[in-house]
């Protein structure tokens, strides 16, 4: 085991958290919902439309209070709607049913989300609006399988790429080509009525088509596309050959391909309205300047990738800051998991790396402090948002009996930062704009 040294006082870990809950501020979904739908409402009144609302992801229920509180004060009437989140809060006005879907891989509870989703469309009349507020999650959470494939198959699946490694765009055009309403089959469910898309974004590069799975956007990708992504990424044995069959049938025209643009329901298409991880890296950045940091940097390439390198790659260019520096980096990594491992997320492993990393540098690592988290306030299938690290954690880990290179092999992060002191639990946010890693060199 290397060798390294506790100092008596964590520093920098104050202002990290300071500078993370000043960019929450900014993926707030109240205000940006609700200044959105002011300026999608109609105001032709000669022609009265009925409005609807579908309110999906864990931003769900805030979302659509703000769009009730929005259409109440302007009068207008809400004809029914539905939201679907990870538990069931208030409901904010009586012609909206709430339902609990499953997270992360969806469940019984998000069959029966998805048949209530089913049933709504069918009230939706052809001159109606249809509010559609969509936040990280939803996918899962009104997660159900397209005819010919088992619910089984599609939870086996989402399982499968959880632990592939692969990016964002890659997991969801496989994803999606399997899911009722993922793909732009939601779109083409409400068709004619008139669609309006407000976006809380957790995808880097907000991205319509990856965001929930591109509820109301069309697929750019064909059955072809899918099955060739899924022998490159070496995937082909762990995917339910029902599903491969599936493709097959499409490849063959024997099952309809997913929506494509030149579909009606795509043809008039509203301007969504989109907040993403940008406004959290502006908000932290504005923080940090009026403390006094200088310089802060928003790093302009997203992190990707395997969360254990990206960690190292933070880690370098924190202790590469002038003193009183900060730095802030959105984006979403990977972690491939094998059969056997242990308990954590992307960014508790971003961290234990990066706290690696900043004690093998010895004195050039010593003044940094770097956070981790997920702005949802959930890394993983824990309790945390992420981590708090510097150059100090992974001798606290060694203090505890825990080696902090082998937690790191075994993607066992949570224990050993747990040992250190060094979770950073904050609860759920209620809101999803993806990953924020800060670092600051004192």
């Amino acid at each position: 085991m290397a060798s390294y040294s506790i100092p008596s006082v964590r520093t920098g870990a104050v202002t990290v958290r300071d500078l993370f809950a000043a960019s929450l501020i900014a993926a707030d979904p109240t205000s940006f919902t609700a200044r959105a739908v002011r300026l999608r409402l109609p105001t032709d009144r000669t022609t009265p439309r009925a409005s609807w609302i579908i309110s999906v992801g864990k931003a769900a229920t805030a979302m659509a209070r703000a769009a009730v509180h929005e259409m109440k004060d302007r009068n207008t009437d809400i004809a029914g709607g539905l939201i679907i989140a990870p538990s069931v809060g208030d409901v904010p006005h009586p012609s909206l049913v709430a339902i609990a879907g499953d997270h992360p891989h969806p469940g019984g509870r998000s069959a029966l989300a998805s048949a209530a989703l089913s049933d709504l469309c069918d009230r939706v009349q052809p001159n109606d609006i249809v509010f559609v507020l969509l936040s990280g999650g939803a996918s899962s959470l009104m997660g159900a399988p397209v005819d010919g494939v088992d619910t089984r198959h599609l939870s086996a699946l989402s399982a499968t790429l959880t632990r592939s490694g692969l990016d964002i765009g890659r997991v969801n055009a496989i994803r999606k080509r399997f899911l009722r309403w993922g793909a732009g089959r939601l779109a083409t469910q409400l068709a004619p009525a008139r669609v309006e898309q407000i976006v809380l974004s957790d995808v880097i590069g907000d991205e319509l088509a990856h965001i929930g799975s591109g509820p109301c956007t069309p697929d750019a990708s064909t059955a072809v596309d899918v099955r060739r992504l899924i022998d490159e990424a070496a995937m082909t044995d762990h995917v339910p050959a029902a599903l491969l069959r599936y493709l097959d049938d499409v490849m063959r025209g024997e099952r309809a391909e997913t929506p494509k643009w030149e579909a009606p329901a795509f043809m008039y298409p509203g301007v969504p309205a989109v907040q993403g991880n940008a406004g959290v890296l502006d908000a932290g950045a504005l923080r940090a300047r009026v403390l006094g940091f200088d310089p802060v940097v928003i790093v302009g390439v997203p992190l990707f990738g395997e969360a254990a390198p990206a960690g190292a790659r933070v880690a370098t260019a924190a202790a590469a800051l002038p003193r009183g520096g900060v730095a802030l980096w959105g984006g979403e990594t990977t972690v491939s998991l094998g059969d056997s491992h242990g308990n954590g997320g992307r960014c508790q492993e971003l961290a234990l790396s990066a706290a690696i990393t900043l004690a093998e540098m010895g004195e050039l690592g010593r003044d940094v402090t770097i956070l981790a988290a997920g702005t949802d306030g959930c890394d993983g299938p824990t309790d945390a948002a992420g981590a708090i690290v510097d150059a100090h954690t992974a001798a606290r880990m060694m203090e505890a009996g825990v080696d902090p290179r082998d937690a790191l092999r075994r993607h066992d992060a949570y224990e050993a930062l747990h040992l250190a002191g060094a979770l950073l639990k904050t609860g759920l946010t209620g809101t999803n704009v993806a990953d924020l890693v800060i670092a600051v060199r004192s």
